[in-house]
């Protein structure tokens, strides 16, 4: 089995450079369209697979994102490490605009979002506990700090809904619950990895301070767009640098990312829906299929 990178491009963020033999790519799936073609190529021996999360030209809103879609066609095309990169707003003085945040655990305020493949028919429960992989977060930490970018490793992204920007009490409950950084777009595409059996990590990008900060007032888009110029470069460089760092020969999960469905399905075979069951078999064939 081959290493697959797979990179979800989040605002400002709707390329890879570098790529050999690339190519945008149509992926099918059982959950209607992805959010866009998908370029695949290679990038220091590793295969890569790119997907901007809102599109080309930014066409969907945080709420409108095919999340599920976007998961299964990677995983489709084989990709065994998922690095996502976006946009968030900080509540710390300490992490500033500019600055980049290796997350490590979320608190999804989201309401509006399909957040399983499975369902009635065929039920599951992967654990979260621990949402992102430890292995490839602590390699996308390595390779922001090679890129000279302020990067602080752990944080809480908390995921709101959107498509608008927090109330200031909003924000000030939000700061008070211990979140670290907050943006709409990781969740549920982290819980759908997992279910996916996707390694995956995710890159906090900041661009503002949110609504708390008494000198810095409302989130002012014009401000967010000018650092996002800045934040894509870095993001770049820490996406070119990842080959390297995980290698082309996939070796399995030291924490189990890759094995999550394993005693996670909990309706007997003989009462599954064969319909569902059809829609899994990227997901979950190897678990329902084996």
């Amino acid at each position: 089995m081959e290493r697959v990178i797979g990179v979800m491009g989040g605002s400002g963020v709707y390329e890879i450079d570098g790529l050999e033999n690339a190519v945008w790519q149509k992926v099918e799936t059982p959950w209607g369209d992805p959010s866009d073609e998908i370029l695949t190529g290679v990038l220091d021996g590793v295969k890569m697979a790119f997907l901007p999360r809102h599109g080309r030209g930014h066409v969907h809103t945080p709420t409108t994102v095919p999340y599920r879609a976007n998961i299964d066609a990677l995983k489709r095309l084989g990709v065994t490490d998922l690095l996502s990169v976006s946009a968030c707003g900080s509540f710390r003085e300490e992490m500033a605009p500019g600055d980049f945040v290796v997350v490590d655990q979320f608190i999804d305020r989201t309401f509006a979002r399909e957040k399983t493949f499975f369902g009635t028919g065929c039920v599951a429960h992967v654990s979260v506990a621990h949402p992102v992989c430890e292995r490839l977060s602590g390699l996308a930490y390595e390779a922001a700090r090679a890129t000279g970018v302020t990067v602080h490793k752990g944080g809480t992204y908390l995921v709101m809904e959107g498509p608008q920007f927090s109330s200031i009490a909003e924000s000030k409950m939000y700061r008070a619950w211990g979140c670290d950084v907050i943006g709409m777009t990781n969740m549920p595409e982290a819980k759908l990895a997992r279910e996916a059996e996707i390694c995956y990590a995710s890159v906090a990008m900041i661009t503002d301070f949110d609504s708390w900060h008494p000198d810095h007032g409302a989130v002012d888009i014009n401000a967010i767009i000018a650092t996002l110029g800045a934040n894509s470069n870095n993001a770049k460089s820490l996406v070119a640098a990842m080959p390297k760092l995980l290698g082309a020969a996939y070796t399995p999960c030291e924490h189990g990312c890759d094995r999550a469905l394993e005693y996670a399905v909990m309706t007997a075979p003989g009462k599954r829906d064969p319909a569902l069951v059809a829609k899994l078999d990227a997901v979950a064939g190897r678990v329902l299929n084996g």
